[in-house]
């Protein structure tokens, strides 16, 4: 049991280590195009760009979580890591696919990574707007 949590801590931190960059990396590219934005690309071209990197890196995250899966014999499949790890992931639980009791724990720690990352990303997504709202509201024009 120690060691199932002590892993699933792991790839709980690798998840984090992997939104971090790619938060940072976003923060990056709007920072240095301040000045170019608003002549280059509409609000809601980068909002869509935005929602799609948010979504590849939780995609990222959860094939991270399968492929753990899928190495240690806990899934049939890749195939059907990447679904039960989607949907621990997301917390959407349909329970059609279990874990073998010595890694139950585990996809619980992934439920929760989950549930953070999901957070970490929306309040990222509402900074975001709320940042360039600010920047190109009434009064700004």
């Amino acid at each position: 049991m120690i060691t199932s949590l002590l892993t699933a801590g792991g790839l709980m931190a690798l998840c984090v280590i992997i939104h971090a960059a790619g938060v940072t990396w976003a923060l990056g590219r709007l920072r240095r195009g301040r000045q170019s934005m608003q002549q280059f690309w509409r609000v809601t071209w980068l909002f869509i760009l935005m929602a799609a990197w948010i979504i590849l890196l939780h995609l990222l995250e959860i094939t991270v979580w399968a492929a753990f899966y899928a190495w240690k014999g806990a899934m049939a499949d890749m195939q059907s890591a990447l679904y039960f790890s989607a949907v621990t992931y997301t917390t959407t639980g349909y329970g059609d696919l279990v874990l073998p009791p010595a890694w139950r724990l585990v996809g619980g720690v992934e439920a929760l990574t989950g549930i953070l990352m999901c957070g970490w990303s929306t309040g990222f997504f509402f900074a975001v707007g709320s940042r360039l709202h600010e920047r190109t509201g009434p009064g700004t024009r």
